[in-house]
């Protein structure tokens, strides 16, 4: 019976470093992120669903979608962020269970899916175990100030726009404290998967 582990953090807390790590343990990873870049190809159903509710007003000359575009449109608009969210939302989660299955079935003994928003998308019900990737809110603020040139309040915005990092922590099977080195965090990786006799 293959073991699903959810990895999550918020934003830049270093979970996409700890999510490479899992390369080392020949553990294969579902990248939600990437799925959700994929879903919106020219091509594809969730694609075709966008351009038909927005128009082609928010495509590119090469038919690619304008992303800044498409965000001024939904950051100033709920209801038609709601309209994006429910297009594209639906459309990644069945990919990111393809994938899932795909790799179970092909005999592998662990999966992660590595989903920002695991808990808030109820992804959480559907994994065996969760692995929190978290640093001290100052270091969060740092690390995203300097990442995307942003201001600290700007930075606070984002921050504040998910769950809070000690929430997660409080949900998770268990935590890497990332404020140190990446050498530290694969440290506790590693003994996270020993205690749950993955590797």
């Amino acid at each position: 019976m293959a073991i699903v582990i959810g990895l999550t953090g918020s934003i830049a807390t270093g979970k996409s470093t700890v999510s490479r790590m899992f390369e080392d343990f020949h553990i294969p990873v579902v990248d939600a992120d990437k799925i959700a870049r994929e879903v919106v190809y020219p091509g594809e159903k969730a694609y075709e669903s966008i351009v038909e509710a927005f128009g082609e007003s928010i495509l590119l000359p090469d038919k690619e979608l304008d992303r800044p575009a498409l965000g001024s449109i939904i950051f100033a608009d709920e209801l038609k962020r709601k309209l994006l969210n429910s297009i594209i939302h639906p459309a990644i989660r069945e990919r990111i269970f393809q994938q899932k299955d795909a790799h179970i079935k092909a005999g592998e003994r662990c999966v992660v899916l590595d989903i920002p928003l695991l808990f808030e998308g109820n992804y959480s019900k559907v994994v065996d175990r969760t692995i929190v990737v978290s640093v001290d809110e100052s270091v969060q603020l740092e690390r995203l100030m300097l990442r995307n040139q942003l201001t600290e309040e700007e930075a606070r915005e984002r921050i504040e726009s998910q769950l809070s990092i000690t929430e997660k922590t409080k949900l998770a099977s268990a935590v890497i404290d990332n404020n140190g080195t990446i050498a530290e965090s694969r440290e506790q990786l590693e003994k996270i998967l020993k205690s749950w006799n993955i590797c």
